[in-house]
């Protein structure tokens, strides 16, 4: 049995205890599934049933808030933030306080609630990833706004509540002291080494191989070091650039090849486990964000890929450490299919 160790991630500064002799084969991580519901509100002809769409790709002809879309973006109905209002910040003794300005959008990826997104083309998950970018474009002319975050979560271990496919992005007045930390690091690197870090951690992945698991002409598919869960993923492009928003066409259908790919590994080797989907790009450019104006150098923009099999306990809530069962070595040949069951 490969003994227990300690891995330091550079990106989120965590420390990961990998522990295998906790460790379970693959088809062991047994996933929690959604019970189907009779009354899906994202299918085609349930329009009606969510708030008036804001973006969508449709066939020809056909007309907002009916049938004949691909890809629709719809308000969330329950909303973590509220996009109506005036923003203020103000003191509560020792605390701050901000309103609750935000968006909060619900990216429906496909009409039909029974297929997940591995199970689309890639020209289908090309317009899914199209549309994150139409509507981070958009948001960007709200000067409230400070950074936009997408997610997407799969199955209830993952917090969905509903099996139909889907993605959310909420858009923030303020950059949350995660995301900061991530930058931060990325420029403390670069003034440092004067190389970014993200360049800096492709070429160990490919210098090592051991966690690599497929790349194209435009993404890396590999998984982390000091992964925080077993199977954990990232994309990383090999364009370095801060913003999403920056794809080209032909990079959009690369990471859509790539992502279908891993979430298709993953389905296989895992049995459809839940997941979540995270995209991470730079702030969105304000005088208020200016302190990370370095970013344009020192940060690219990434995907990760959090299978999610057990909630946290004690001791990742209280150290802000994570136990991993499976080392990402292991993973990363499991999901290039060299691994015996």
């Amino acid at each position: 049995m490969t003994p227990p160790e300690f891995r330091r991630d550079p990106l989120h500064n965590t420390w990961v205890v990998f522990a295998p002799e906790r460790q379970r084969r693959p088809q062991d991580f047994a996933p929690a599934t959604l019970q189907a519901s009779t009354l899906d509100p994202f299918a085609e002809g349930s329009e009606r049933l969510t708030p008036p769409e804001v973006y969508a790709i449709r066939k020809e002809k056909s007309k907002p808030n009916e049938p004949g879309w691909r890809v629709r973006v719809v308000p969330n109905r329950y909303p973590a933030m509220r996009i109506e209002g005036k923003l203020e910040a103000s003191p509560v003794g020792l605390y701050d306080r901000v309103t609750g300005i935000g968006a909060h959008e619900v990216i429906i990826e496909t009409p039909d609630g029974d297929v997940a997104m591995e199970e689309l083309p890639v020209a289908a998950i090309g317009e899914i990833l199209s549309c994150y970018r139409e509507r981070i474009l958009d948001l960007d002319k709200d000067p409230r706004f400070q950074h936009i975050y997408i997610f997407k979560n799969v199955g209830p271990s993952a917090g969905a509540s509903l099996a139909h496919a889907h993605s959310q992005l909420v858009a923030l007045p303020l950059i949350p002291p995660f995301v900061e930390g991530k930058l931060v690091r990325a420029r403390e690197h670069y003034l440092l080494k004067q190389r970014s870090l993200f360049s800096d951690i492709l070429h160990t992945e490919h210098a090592d191989g051991s966690r690599l698991v497929t790349e194209n002409d435009s993404f890396v598919l590999f998984c982390p070091f000091a992964s925080r869960f077993p199977f954990e993923l990232a994309i990383f492009p090999k364009r370095h650039h801060p913003d999403f928003v920056s794809c080209t066409p032909v990079e959009l259908h690369d990471l859509a090849e790539i992502l279908r790919f891993a979430l298709e590994r993953l389905s296989a080797v895992l049995e459809k486990p839940g997941y979540n989907l995270l995209l991470h790009t730079a702030p969105l450019w304000r005088p208020a964000t200016e302190r990370f104006a370095s970013a344009r150098h020192d940060y690219s923009w990434h995907l990760e890929i959090v299978p999610r099999f057990n909630s946290l306990a004690g001791f990742e809530i209280g150290l802000g450490a994570c136990i991993n069962t499976v080392y990402p070595e292991e993973a990363a040949r499991f999901l290039r299919g060299e691994a015996r069951s």
